[in-house]
């Protein structure tokens, strides 16, 4: 771990303790969607579109409701309908009536997958068997899956009424006329002919990259009962109950506060847990059978239509002087959304050259719908397909200005105070910290030897988020602190917040006990994701730490009858007052009930610093020429994490990172036919790295603290994901002396590259 600061001396964060959850995990009694049951809870099962792009003509689902042990079947027809609007789902937004069109197709199948039609029966056999006695009319229409045919003027559109949404100055309005172009956004700063004319050296290449998915372990699963009193229950796996709440309150037309979200545990999500698949669905069908209703999606259903990231397109161009100074640059980014707008372009157009003082640059970000899933959030959405595009072009311009890839970075670094993409200044990051580490690591200063190996480096960025959280606590008799939190725990977020608390406080980790409840138990939270919840939870941990020792300073001083200004409450947990008194925090606890009654406080915080965060990877890989496999010999991830709350989670969530973005690089994709038909929804097909693809990842922790947060945290979920493919990319390169500009460079891709025609 490397301090860039003088560090300030914990008592909690920076240990590793116990995870509060993690007895119940290990020992199987943690519940997560699929163990939920209930008294008389029917089974449902979803009914899909063969097609990738098709008008319903009809649905008679006659037979289906008349076989035996059919309790409920729906359609887009039952649902009161949606309209236009704006739903916020903390990572993204989504207009409601496309969101309910996704839930179930209405007059037009989007993409292979599309459900049309779901089934309520009292097993879940009998619900599939059903499935086949539902008749759909379909008008087969022609698809288009590839994000620049997309965007001609002879392309299949999607839908005839989009028109595209122009989001900056200078971009020309296009014709009035239907598009599959949903959006063009552009941010610019500075002159860029100018800065163009100024360069000696410019670059200019294209990238693609694949469709990738998150790859959580648990499906997709949603349980609801409509009961009678109109009031909704839902039980799900989700990465923000309140977010689940929202979007079933608005496509089932109910007020908020007659729907209760019950998050349970979540087998992994990466912000593929966000948007709903599944929940207005299983509500409705409770509804019509007055049961309870159980969905969950198989894993082929997963792929075909949760979803995945955006299949990209980039150009990039970047011009330098000869000292290696960058005058201008230029990114061009087309992202695919699937079929419906809201691809996560934007954050990767504020992300592409965030590592960088360029003072000439434009970034022109297109948001495409195409016959595929509606893309969703995964790990620094939009930043890993764009940062590869502009770190893959750095290292190529670094060979020609014959500099080291690392002294190029340095010299044209982003500081404290130089201003982004959009022309606002940065806060305090540590981008020259990274840099610096990765350049002095011995990794990065060790000799590679050997035939057909190679190195490569890149940089990585996520501006992390603040949003909106909420938390309670109530200090026990015994001198426990209960914790309530509405934040679902993904990544061992219950140790790292109640370890802020318990600094605050003075107390142990272990006297903190945090427990996530249901959206009717704590106040409005925002969604677990975008690298928020320890920064935004932390806060709020942190404020009720303080209100916590305000009140116990208060009791105290009712005891010894003196004022409250003569008591001081410790860093250690101790209570001090005159003469010497004294008590411990146990101690006290104990006396509340006599004093007053028990100690309960609330805390609702929305911060909008939360600390811009920057990763640089150093890769090794030999490439073997027979089969075009590509063996990762050893990686180094080094990153700022303001401050490491829980070191080995910290480290687990950068390593995890390095692991997902290794198989963006190297294996992982979507493979649609002409069709437009999946061909690989399974993990046996669609090609995850397992652990005998991986070395040891280092991690080195560079900690440059947050002036924005109590205790210095910055976000560190995100970025890892992002240096992965241009790092190694770029050590393939070094290897065989070929570079591929998409990826994955998967065998099949590097062999056609290297054997004979």
């Amino acid at each position: 771990m490397v301090s860039t600061e003088q560090p300030k001396q914990y008592r909690v964060i920076g240990s590793r303790p116990i995870r509060h959850d993690g007895v119940d995990k290990v020992t199987g009694r943690a519940e997560y969607g699929a163990d939920v049951r209930h008294e008389g809870m029917l089974f449902g099962a979803v009914l899909r579109s063969p097609h990738a792009h098709a008008r319903i003509k009809r649905i008679d689902a006659s037979k289906a409701e008349a076989l035996p042990g059919v309790k409920a079947v729906v359609t887009s027809a039952d649902f009161p309908g949606a309209e236009e609007g704006d739903l916020d789902l903390g990572e993204g937004r989504a207009n409601p009536r496309w969101l309910l069109d996704n839930l179930l197709a209405s007059d037009k199948a989007l993409y292979h997958g599309h459900a049309v039609a779901a089934v309520a029966a009292t097993d879940q056999h009998t619900a599939e068997d059903a499935l086949a006695l539902i008749q759909v009319d379909y008008e087969v229409l022609p698809a288009v899956i590839d994000v620049r045919e997309a965007m001609l003027d002879t392309a299949p559109i999607l839908h005839p009424e989009l028109r595209t949404a122009i989001r900056a100055r200078g971009v020309e309005k296009p014709a009035d006329k239907p598009t599959n172009l949903a959006s063009h956004l552009r941010l610019e700063k500075g002159d860029l002919d100018k800065g163009f004319a100024e360069a000696d050296v410019i670059i200019e290449r294209e990238y693609e990259t694949a469709m990738f998915h998150q790859g959580y372990i648990e499906p997709q699963n949603a349980t609801a009962f409509w009961n009678r009193d109109g009031e909704v229950t839902v039980w799900t796996s989700t990465q923000g109950a309140f977010s689940v709440r929202e979007q079933v309150a608005t496509i089932c037309q109910v007020p908020v506060t007659r729907v209760k979200v019950v998050p349970m545990e979540i087998g992994g999500g990466f912000g593929g847990k966000i948007g709903i698949y599944l929940e207005p669905v299983a509500a409705l069908l409770s509804r019509k059978s007055g049961r309870p209703v159980k969905l969950w999606m198989t894993r082929e259903a997963v792929f075909q239509a949760t979803g995945p990231t955006s299949a990209t397109y980039s150009r990039v161009k970047i011009g330098a002087k000869r000292d290696g100074t960058i005058t201008a640059a230029h990114a061009y980014l087309a992202y695919e959304a699937g079929a419906y707008p809201g691809s996560p372009v934007g954050a990767g157009a504020q992300c592409a050259f965030a590592p960088y003082n360029i003072p000439n640059q434009v970034v022109d970000g297109l948001d495409v719908v195409v016959n595929g899933p509606k893309t969703a959030a995964y790990r620094a959405p939009g930043a890993p397909a764009a940062e590869y595009a502009v770190e893959a072009v750095l290292n190529e311009l670094a060979e020609q200005l014959e500099m080291d890839p690392m002294e190029l970075r340095l010299k044209n670094a982003s500081k404290e105070g130089t201003t982004n993409a959009a022309g606002q200044p940065w806060p305090r990051i540590g981008a020259v910290e990274v840099m610096e580490a990765v350049k002095n690591h011995p990794h990065y200063t060790s000799e590679l030897t050997g035939e057909d190996v190679g190195r490569g480096v890149a940089m990585g960025f996520w501006f992390n988020g603040g949003m909106e959280s909420s938390s309670s606590a109530t200090v026990n008799a015994d001198g426990k602190v209960s914790l309530i939190l509405g934040s679902t725990d993904i990544g061992g977020t219950r140790a790292s917040l109640a370890m802020q608390l318990a600094e605050t406080l003075g107390i142990t980790s272990d006297d903190v006990k945090p427990h996530v409840v249901d959206t009717d138990s704590v106040g409005f939270t925002a969604v677990t994701g975008g690298s928020r919840t320890t920064f935004a939870g932390g806060w709020a941990a942190y404020e009720l730490g303080v209100q916590i020792r305000d009140r116990m300073r208060e009791r105290a001083a009712r005891i010894w009858e003196t004022a409250v200004d003569k008591v001081e409450y410790r860093d250690d947990g101790t209570i001090a007052g005159p003469d010497g008194k004294q008590l411990s925090f146990q101690e006290l606890a104990g006396k509340l009930s006599a004093t007053g009654g028990m100690i309960a406080v609330s805390a609702t915080v929305r911060m909008n610093t939360p600390g811009p965060a920057y990763a640089g990877h150093i890769v090794d890989v030999k490439v073997d020429r027979d089969t075009g496999k590509v063996e990762i010999l050893r990686y180094t991830a080094v990153q700022d994490v303001g401050t490491a709350i829980h070191p080995s989670y910290v480290e687990g969530q950068i390593q995890g990172g390095v692991a997902q973005g290794i198989g963006m690089a190297l294996t992982e994709e979507y493979f649609y036919d002409d069709e437009g038909r999946l061909r690989n929804a399974s993990f046996l097909d669609y090609r995850m790295p397992v652990a005998n693809d991986l070395p040891m990842i280092e991690t080195v922790l560079v900690e440059v603290p947050n002036p924005g947060h109590p205790y210095g945290v910055r976000g560190v979920g995100e970025v890892p994901i992002v240096p992965p493919q241009p790092a190694i990319q770029q050590a393939v390169y070094d290897a065989i002396g070929v570079r591929f500009y998409k990826t994955p460079m998967s065998p099949r891709v590097i062999l056609e590259e290297l054997l004979p025609e």
